[in-house]
């Protein structure tokens, strides 16, 4: 039996495909469950997607690049990493690399790029405040906030 915030993952599954951006974020803080919950939702009947570990993958593809290569090429080879996965739904976890400021990404815009195809549901690291997605605290280099938008929010704070 599914967790509840599985369950609320996997109801957003079944309402992104209406969406213009199909992206799901489960929010939550570091070491709170997440990637137990998306194996949940990998392994379930009506999900069955793989669990990609997006720091892995992508870091692997720029070992061999300079700085200014990665900055480039990042967008590229996150969609490949991506693209080689059959099916409508993709589960990425450890996303952390996509806000490294040397790779200079926006990376909510990034995964938005990737759901516009296929349901992609991605764990953030952060919380949400007043009504906006947050990642870091505000000092922090790495730090981003964005309103909650164009795409569908699981969490534990959400009810529903």
């Amino acid at each position: 039996m599914p967790s509840l915030l599985a369950d609320q993952i996997l109801q957003k599954i079944d309402q992104a495909p209406e969406l213009y951006h199909r992206l799901i974020l489960l929010i939550a803080p570091s070491n709170s469950g997440k990637t137990s919950v998306l194996q949940e939702v990998s392994v379930s009947a009506s999900a069955s997607a793989p669990l990609v570990n997006v720091n892995l993958e992508l870091s692997r593809r720029m070992l061999d690049l300079t700085e200014r290569q990665r900055a480039l090429q990042a967008p590229r080879l996150l969609s490949e990493v991506v693209h080689e996965i059959t099916g409508e739904l993709v589960l990425l976890d450890n996303i952390e690399i996509l806000f490294d400021v040397n790779l200079k990404q926006d990376p909510l815009r990034l995964l938005q790029g990737l759901s516009r195809n296929r349901t992609v549901v991605a764990a953030w690291n952060g919380s949400i405040v007043d009504g906006h997605v947050t990642y870091a605290a505000p000092d922090h280099s790495e730090y981003r906030r964005y309103p909650i938008r164009d795409f569908l929010v699981a969490s534990p704070e959400v009810r529903r």
